[in-house]
């Protein structure tokens, strides 16, 4: 684990403690605000959060889990426990937050409006939607201002901050929708508009919920890296001892973990001992250059027929 690592992981650990937080409170304050307003776009929200937190706790277990040693039943490491996490965050978004922004709709919509609504109470569940902008956008700025100061695409690397960063945005659109939604039906009497406002957070939370999973299922199964795939071929392709590059494979196991394996056939002549030697100091230019390609193995095989240079 470098420095750097563990550094972005304290910080992603704090952007995820403030997102907790935040959702907590809210989900807490919509919950009352939803129910004393009868409001169906305040209780998804309620929902929304809830099922937020939940993910939180998901991605605090993710990044305590994922810094584990290797050991002998996982010689790897247990990196891609950041993923799994992850996809656990994704189904959490679906089922608790998207399924009952749906139910709170189909409801609506049955009614007919015909529950008696509070105006008093659309005016303290717009108030919580206020303060809870607030403080979802606190939380959104907090994320985005990790994901800039990360080198390259570090959201991309990253399933935690990355989950955090879209429940964030997420959240932010959907207190709009909700509280379009609650001014509509307040002004015009017609609940129509807060059933729709359901339907469309719950849309908006299947939608993200389906991106995150997809990629972490992706990273599950062995993604690889193209950019980093090419990038070490051209360097293997450039040793002396390397005649031909049969086949490189890379898997990521983690955020900052990468296997790379490579079949190659050696130049004509090439002994044992001056492979070894040249297999070392290839190794360590890789993982010098690329210090996520932290397992690194070469196999030397024989080039196909007319291959060979």
């Amino acid at each position: 684990m470098t420095e750097q690592s563990t550094e972005g992981d304290r910080k992603t650990r704090i952007t995820v403690l403030v997102a907790l937080a935040a959702n907590l409170l809210i989900a807490v304050a919509k919950a009352v605000g939803g129910l004393i307003a009868a409001s169906p776009a305040l209780l998804s929200e309620a929902a929304h959060s809830v099922a937020d937190s939940l993910n939180e706790v998901f991605l605090l277990a993710a990044l305590r889990r994922s810094r584990k040693p290797a050991d002998p039943k996982h010689p790897f490491g247990y990196g891609k426990e950041r993923f799994f996490w992850s996809l656990l965050a994704a189904v959490g978004i679906f089922v608790m937050g998207g399924c009952f922004s749906f139910f709170q709709s189909f409801e609506a919509f049955t009614s007919g409006g015909g529950q008696e609504e509070s105006r008093t109470g659309y005016v303290a569940g717009l108030v919580v939607l206020g303060v809870a902008l607030v403080a979802e956008g606190t939380s959104l700025v907090r994320a985005v201002l990790q994901v800039r100061s990360q080198p390259g695409d570090g959201i991309g690397s990253d399933p935690a901050l990355r989950t955090v960063l879209a429940e964030d945005s997420t959240a932010v659109a959907g207190v709009l929708f909700a509280a379009a939604g609650m001014t509509l039906h307040m002004v015009t009497g017609r609940i129509e508009w807060e059933a729709g406002a359901s339907l469309v957070i719950g849309l908006l939370l299947v939608y993200v919920a389906y991106g995150l999973g997809r990629s972490a299922r992706d990273q599950l199964i062995g993604e690889a890296d193209p950019k980093l795939r090419h990038d070490i071929q051209q360097l293997l392709e450039a040793q002396d001892e390397i005649d031909y590059v049969a086949a490189l494979h890379t898997m990521r196991l983690g955020t900052d973990s990468t296997l790379v394996a490579a079949r190659i056939d050696l130049t004509p002549g090439i002994d044992s001992e001056r492979f070894e030697l040249a297999s070392e100091r290839i190794k360590r230019a890789v993982r010098e250059r690329w210090p996520e390609a932290d397992q690194v193995f070469l196999d030397v095989v024989e080039a196909p027929q007319g291959v060979r240079g």
